[in-house]
């Protein structure tokens, strides 16, 4: 995809130049899951896969939008006056949403614009496409208007709009790492407090292979719900004796030392994976630090396994494609990234392998489940700006 492409299509559709171009990525989270709501850490980056932008001020209030994703919506139009939620309207509710909350917050938008957006994310498969689309809406008011918008606050309004615009109860890690990404490194992220180090990951010989199940994740609202609850009655349990807040707050050997405390068993391995998911991605950071890619992958594949056997959020699609991961040559580490049960899985390979990795990995998949996976090589970029 190339920005004179969306120029051209920007002059056919409003016989107008834009004036600016933008870009916001999309995420993975290498290792660190359902950690987040367990005041835990996080371990997520930002990919070269992304939503870009071309836009040009007008000079009235009015806001038009065209997607190339969604050609057949046509040009979406609206005024200031007119920033509530409307289904019709599809796509344009996150920008919508972004500019509502933006204006809100205080900062002046003087005037309506004209942009032509297309993004080249895998639909569908958890690579966080709204985030990507709220931080573009960000950067791009902010770049067209000369605001001068902490990029904090920017992700905090993202998260706003998916919780209160859109109605979805998603945490802050999506727009945190597409706001703040960074080429070559990760981002560990405590999701409490929103301390953030970043870390360098230098994969000149591997590539992150992203694996789309192609699984519709129908059962992943339900469960996520059912996996926050058991949390919530374990740390319920443990917090007769101990003073914590969250299961994130205890180390491996104080969980080993108080599991007595929590009755039920299967409640007890959804702590235990929250708690030693938590210090898996500490000790993540630690080793990508000193250099140590081969221990990050394994800790990456324990991390499936525990998703597997501890919070069993995994099912049949995930674990034939990692399991089938873990069997190929020059593979670091593989495991299921996001909700669970369906979705994508990472995988860590050797540039000189990829070809053959995909190929078998693919034959595996297909041969086990019936249907095809789909396959992207993608690198760590930069978080959402202006190009």
């Amino acid at each position: 995809m190339t920005i004179s492409t969306l120029n051209s299509i920007f002059q056919t559709i409003f016989n107008t130049a834009p004036e600016k171009s933008f870009f916001a990525p999309g995420r993975i989270n290498l290792i660190g899951e359902h950690t987040d709501y367990n005041g835990g850490h996080v371990f997520p980056c930002a990919i070269t896969y992304g939503t870009y932008a071309v836009a040009k001020k007008r000079d009235d209030q009015l806001v038009r939008l065209y997607s190339a994703n969604f050609p057949d919506k046509g040009v979406i139009e609206f005024t200031f006056e007119q920033l509530e939620y409307h289904k019709d309207h599809n796509w344009a509710n996150y920008p919508k949403g972004m500019l509502r909350y933006i204006s809100e917050a205080g900062y002046q938008i003087p005037t309506g614009f004209e942009c032509v957006i297309e993004g080249n994310i895998p639909n569908g498969a958890g690579l966080s496409s709204s985030a990507s689309i709220e931080l573009l809406t960000g950067v791009l008011v902010a770049g067209l208007f000369g605001l001068e918008i902490p990029r904090l606050d920017m992700i905090k309004i993202g998260k706003q709009v998916e919780n209160q615009f859109i109605g979805v109860n998603s945490g802050i890690m999506d727009q945190f790492a597409i706001g703040m990404g960074k080429k070559d490194a990760g981002i560990l992220l405590d999701c409490q407090t929103l301390k953030y180090e970043y870390a360098p990951i230098q994969l000149e010989n591997h590539k992150i292979i992203i694996m789309n199940t192609n699984k519709r994740r129908e059962l992943a609202d339900s469960k996520y719900n059912e996996r926050r609850g058991e949390c919530e009655e374990a740390l319920r349990q443990l917090q007769q004796k101990l003073p914590i807040k969250a299961l994130g707050q205890l180390s491996e050997a104080e969980f080993e030392e108080n599991k007595f405390l929590i009755a039920n068993e299967i409640v007890r391995k959804r702590a235990k994976h929250a708690v030693y998911e938590n210090s898996r991605t500490l000790r993540a950071l630690e080793e990508l630090k000193a250099g140590n890619l081969e221990v990050f992958g394994q800790l990456v594949n324990q991390s499936h396994i525990s998703l597997r056997d501890d919070y069993e959020v995994t099912g049949l699609e995930l674990d034939s494609l990692v399991e089938a991961a873990w069997k190929q040559s020059g593979v670091l580490g593989a495991r299921m990234t996001g909700a669970g049960f369906g979705g994508c899985a990472i995988a860590i390979v050797e540039n000189d392998q990829v070809e053959s990795f995909i190929a078998n990995v693919g034959a595996a998949y297909a041969d086990k489940i019936g249907y095809e996976a789909e396959f992207y090589a993608a690198s760590i970029g930069d978080g959402a700006k202006e190009l």
